[in-house]
């Protein structure tokens, strides 16, 4: 089974979309978008950048903790990591986006 992107409307009426793995943990967290259609384009260059290694930026938290963004080709961030506890546990999820994000179906919630 491959991750799957779910799109949603949040309560502030933005469109977003995460990325999930197989097991139904949140590995990406887009950006919030007015339409549906910026959202769908967000996951597009995310599924088209999310191979790429050189576009993800890996930063530590002033809690020494670490997350990781994923850029598209212009610089502009297209989706933000959850908070981990190690350098490793941030190198898997990046890893996780790396293998999930390219086959992965849409589905709305």
């Amino acid at each position: 089974m491959t991750g799957k992107f779910t799109l949603f409307t949040g309560k502030n009426g933005s469109i977003y979309f995460n990325l999930k793995a197989s097991n139904g943990q949140i590995i990406l967290q887009s950006q919030g978008y007015k339409d549906r259609g910026g959202a769908t384009n967000g996951i597009e260059s995310v599924r088209k950048n999310a191979g790429d290694a050189a576009h993800y930026e890996k930063k530590p938290t002033d809690n020494g903790k670490f997350h990781f963004n994923l850029k598209a080709g212009n610089g502009q961030v297209i989706g933000a990591s959850q908070t981990y506890e190690s350098e490793r546990a941030c190198d898997e999820g990046i890893a996780s986006v790396m293998k999930n994000a390219p086959e992965a179906a849409l589905v709305e919630e």
